[in-house]
């Protein structure tokens, strides 16, 4: 772990940074219109820096989760493997999203993104109660074990729920701005 810890505790204190300010976003996106509206051009310059953004997020968690398991050797379990499926094509939709300015991409992102979210929500409650477990890590790494606890309780899937949740901000936000 040692050749690694300064990564993965720069990417838990990211991961804490990001649910607030993910959860702050979303009340912004969701919130009644207010007069003159959030509309690119008046508040915001363009729906391409949200959509960079949950870009970059995409591109970070990609390329984290490839570091630890073909560089540091971290397998990952089925869980894992669900979560990557959710996270590795947003890297392709959100940058051709972006490329194009197209605002309409939110369409498409969110419930790939929602969907990731809840594969991660299980597999973190799956960490603390092994318990919830229906079955479906029989085989191979065991869903329930925790490569990494940073701080205690900032796992893998803790920060691919983080780095879903800010997409899903962002993408909110886009809609908002469209």
């Amino acid at each position: 772990m040692a050749l690694y810890a300064p990564l993965t505790t720069l990417l838990a204190v990211v991961a804490l940074a990001a649910i607030p300010t993910a959860l702050g976003l979303i009340v912004v996106a969701l919130r009644p219109e207010p007069v003159g509206g959030l509309r690119a051009g008046r508040h915001l310059p363009s729906v391409r820096h949200p959509l960079a953004w949950a870009w970059v997020v995409a591109t970070a968690a990609t390329a984290s989760s490839l570091y630890l398991s073909d560089v540091v050797g971290l397998v990952p379990c089925l869980f894992c493997w669900y979560q990557r499926i959710a996270m590795y094509p947003l890297v392709v939709i959100l940058g051709v999203g972006t490329l194009r300015g197209d605002a309409g991409v939110w369409r498409y992102a969110l419930p790939v993104a929602a969907i990731g979210i809840l594969f991660s929500a299980y597999h973190v409650a799956l960490q603390f109660q092994p318990t919830l477990d229906v079955g479906a890590c029989t085989s191979g790494v065991p869903c329930s074990a925790r490569y990494l606890a940073v701080f205690g309780f900032v796992s893998i899937p803790f920060m691919a729920g983080a780095a879903f949740l800010s997409i899903i901000a962002l993408l909110l936000l886009v809609r908002r701005m469209a």
